[in-house]
């Protein structure tokens, strides 16, 4: 590859690059930002859910240990 050949495909690659940015502004101005409480009410949704999650499977642990504990003795 020549030196013109570079310096061709860097001269190609700024505008798509600009292009690109301001596609990608374009697109962050559409998206739908949650308000604080939004997020906060999401936020304690999945910290209920994790420790639903973690209590049940602790609880599954808890008896499969015990069974296996009591076919081994």
């Amino acid at each position: 590859m020549t030196l013109q050949d570079q310096v061709g495909k860097i001269r190609d690659a700024v505008p798509r690059a600009s292009t690109f940015v301001t596609e990608v502004r374009n697109e962050v101005r559409k998206v739908h930002w949650p308000s604080r409480k939004e997020t906060y009410a999401a936020t304690m949704v999945v910290v209920v859910i994790t420790l639903i999650v973690a209590l049940f499977l602790g609880a599954v642990d808890f008896a499969i240990s015990a069974v296996v504990q009591a076919v081994l003795r």
